[in-house]
């Protein structure tokens, strides 16, 4: 169960990325309008999309976070994967609409260029956007959270939007004539790094809904912590899932045969301890006790 105090900071990381991304829609598409930029109007319809998914991983953090009850023993934790796949629901789509303007407007008549205020605009909200993306994504790890590293990498595609459009802008204002619709095609150049950006996202979030071993480092240390409490003499079997911010893990420890029932309860529950002392990551863990061979 996470604690209320990593809750309190999922939730005002979360909070934090909404009201940036208000702001930053705001601008964008009030500039973007008045400085004749259709790269920067599409970056604005992206950070749109961020402020929706963002508002879906404070639903997925808070349900995910609810204690565990008679009907969910494990917690509520696999809601939050399912935040995670809305949220690259709205980042694909968001990703569509600027494929489609942009193909709109180079497919066009229109041969006119963006102001070139909009650059010192856009060279501003990409200094936000990468602040943003490492901060978020930097509590995300720190918490175990994959929605709110799915909103981390909404700010990282955000900012490479941003990027692309300030190369197009550029390349518009300072090319002269024929390239007048670079900051379409570096919309267009944006839209595949969402789309590639989305599967990273989703990957890993698949994976938790699927149960996939994905934690191999943690086993090894889990393993490599067992063999140190007293009675225990090597360790066989161990799988971990993850449950929103916790784990879970499965594990099985080999003792002396010769010992007791109640000797190998004793060691498991020392095994449970040190676990749970060591790794505040873990929610609980699951001990089998395996018998060594016995001697010819």
């Amino acid at each position: 169960m996470i604690s209320k105090e990593e809750k309190k900071r999922a939730f005002k990381t979360t909070w934090l990325s909404i009201i940036g991304n208000i702001l930053l829609t705001i601008t964008k598409g009030s500039v973007g309008i008045i400085g004749n930029s259709q790269a920067m109007i599409a970056d604005a319809i992206e950070s749109c999309a961020d402020i929706i998914s963002s508002f879906v991983v404070l639903a997925g953090l808070n349900f995910s976070t609810k204690a565990p009850d008679e009907n969910h023993p494990y917690g509520h934790g696999k809601i939050e994967p399912f935040a995670t796949f809305i949220t690259i629901g709205f980042l694909i789509t968001s990703a569509l609409i600027i494929g489609v303007q942009s193909i709109q407007r180079i497919s066009s008549n229109d041969n006119s260029i963006p102001s070139s205020y909009t650059l010192i605009v856009l060279g501003v909200i990409i200094l936000i956007k990468y602040n943003l993306y490492k901060y978020i994504l930097r509590k995300g790890k720190q918490l175990n959270s994959s929605s709110l590293e799915a909103d981390a990498g909404h700010h990282k595609s955000d900012a490479i939007i941003s990027l692309s459009a300030f190369i197009g802008i550029s390349i518009s204002i300072f090319g002269g004539e024929g390239y007048e619709h670079a900051d379409s095609w570096a919309a267009l150049f944006a839209v595949g790094i969402i789309l590639f950006n989305s599967y990273l996202l989703f990957r890993p979030a698949f994976g938790e809904i699927m149960d996939e071993n994905l934690y191999d480092d943690l086993i090894d240390l889990v393993k490599q912590e067992t063999v140190k409490v007293d009675g225990v003499i090597d360790t066989e079997k161990c799988f971990i899932r993850k449950m929103g911010f916790k784990f879970y893990v499965d594990l099985h420890i080999i003792v002396d045969g010769e010992k007791s029932v109640r000797e190998g309860h004793d060691i498991a529950h020392a095994v449970k301890d040190s676990l749970k002392a060591d790794f505040n990551e873990i929610a609980d863990i699951l001990i089998h006790v395996e018998p060594s061979p016995k001697q010819p």
